[in-house]
């Protein structure tokens, strides 16, 4: 097992600026690709996230983080940045070994969030006030940001650390304070953000809190506290259903990143390269063991290519060294847990029961017998409305769908509960564009030209609201004030 100052037994909850000792005990941390447990976590009780809660609202009511100068988050927010990127190679030992992370997914999961946080002190510099443009006043009108209050950051497994950073650096660049609740199978994502805040950042005590509660009624707590102002999730949609609904009793604001199913298109005038296959395997199957809401996993394609895109697809996937996130030259590595295994394969047995043939995969990887480990799966023949199609896998398999034409291609791509991602491949680029502008989702990439920082989130119950993106991601966490004053 890798070495990380990050993986430790010695974790408390994180709360207003000390670690205390959890009131609910401890619980087992488990490596999917060993299935031993690498550390206990401290299982926070409801009364001690009540308690998170109570430091983080004092820290906003009373503290200084909210009337902070701009330059003062800035420099505190650089010092977070600096101290991920400089902790980098432990923190992606953690990541090997807590959630399965490999060495061609490092600078997604790990070095791309040091980038991001610094990103967001830059924007912890940009002007809060606009002079707007106010039709029937003889004064001038003011548009000020300021920061929503207390935040609850509720983060899931699959990019625990990305989401972390992300959402906590947010929060904060806006001048909000917060409380951390990761996943249960990956507390020490969370846990090590805090140690980093604690020891190598000026922030606050109580402006970061984190908990790591097992029980969902501590967790609950996070979204119909009433001292919570804003609940950030990012996770199933039928979770992100249940915190809306927690949060919609006192108006809470909310944003939701959530689920998708997403659709990619291959035109029949593309040309089938072998750098367009990897690319398309990878976004639509192998990426993270297929655990990313984002993944493209319906693929459409029309009956002239077909055959030769699954056969040339399976060649790929059984090319994939699927294998223990530690050795440098393994491509995939496990589903987070044994549960998350046996629903995957619940799900291509339930494929296969609908009529969908198998191309390749469907099992444990041959040699693998320790470890979540799923091979990487194709599955054929399968139509637009069975369960497989219609419903988030999250593991590694790809449907693959047959489409008539372009009108017929749209219907089947908006044809799903969610919106949040997808693709179109085709030679002729301004048809491409057409077939794209019709697909109801949050992003889309064409010839695998990706949107970069554009804001992120979904149509549909792909989720509610951006991140991402700039200044309009960071003012998710803000509320616009309108002040009228006399020219």
């Amino acid at each position: 097992m890798a070495a990380s100052k990050f993986i430790t037994d010695t974790y408390g909850a994180y709360i207003d600026g000390q670690w205390v000792d959890p009131d609910g005990g401890r619980y087992d941390d488990i490596c999917p690709s060993t299935e031993t447990v690498i550390a206990s976590a401290p299982d926070s009780s409801t009364a001690q996230v009540d308690s998170a809660i109570a430091a983080a609202r004092a820290a906003f009511d009373s503290g200084p983080w909210p009337t902070a100068s701009p330059e003062e988050r800035v420099r505190c927010l650089n010092q977070f940045g600096d101290a991920l990127l400089e902790y980098g190679d432990e923190l992606f030992a953690l990541a090997q070994v807590e959630w399965g992370c490999t060495a061609n997914e490092r600078l997604i999961h790990i070095d791309g969030s040091g980038f991001m946080v610094k990103h967001a002190a830059d924007l912890a510099g940009q002007p809060v006030e606009e002079q707007i443009d106010a039709f029937g006043t003889a004064g001038t009108t003011v548009l000020r940001y300021e920061p929503l209050g207390v935040v609850s950051i509720l983060t899931p497994w699959n990019f625990p650390h990305t989401l972390n950073a992300r959402k906590v650096s947010s929060a904060l660049a806006a001048g909000n304070t917060v409380v951390l609740k990761p996943s249960p199978l990956t507390p020490l994502a969370g846990l090590a953000l805090a140690r980093i805040i604690d020891e190598h950042t000026d922030i606050p005590p109580g402006v970061v809190n984190v908990v790591t509660p097992s029980s969902i009624d501590a967790s609950r707590l996070l979204t119909t506290d009433p001292r919570i102002d804003m609940v950030s999730f990012t996770g199933s949609s039928a979770v992100g259903r249940e915190v809306m609904a927690a949060a919609g009793r006192d108006m809470k604001r909310i944003l939701l990143e959530c689920g998708g199913k997403s659709a990619s298109i291959l035109l029949d005038d593309v040309e089938l390269t072998d750098d367009m296959l990897d690319r398309i395997m990878f976004d639509s199957c192998s990426f993270h063991a297929g655990q990313a809401c984002i993944l493209h996993s319906r693929l459409l394609v029309p009956p002239r290519i077909h055959d030769e895109v699954v056969d040339r697809l399976v060649g790929l996937a059984r090319a994939i060294n699927v294998g223990d996130p530690t050795d440098p030259d393994v491509e995939m590595g496990p589903l987070i847990s044994d549960a998350q295994r046996q629903r995957v394969s619940a799900h291509v047995t339930a494929a296969l029961d609908d009529g969908a043939k198998l191309a390749t995969g469907g099992g444990r990887p041959h040699g693998l017998d320790t470890g979540f480990y799923f091979e990487p799966t194709i599955l054929t023949d399968v139509t637009p409305d069975a369960r497989v199609a219609q419903e988030e896998v999250f593991g590694p398999v790809l449907s693959v769908l047959r489409y008539r034409d372009d009108d017929d291609a749209v219907n089947i791509a908006n044809n799903s509960q969610y919106g949040l991602s997808g693709a179109v491949w085709g030679t002729d680029t301004d048809r491409a564009v057409a077939v794209a502008r019709r697909i109801r989702t949050g992003q889309i990439a064409i010839n695998g030209y990706g949107t970069g920082d554009a804001p992120f989130g979904g149509f549909k119950q792909s989720g509610i609201g951006r991140e991402g993106g700039g200044i309009s991601g960071l003012r998710q966490y803000m509320e616009p004030k309108a002040m009228g004053l006399p020219t």
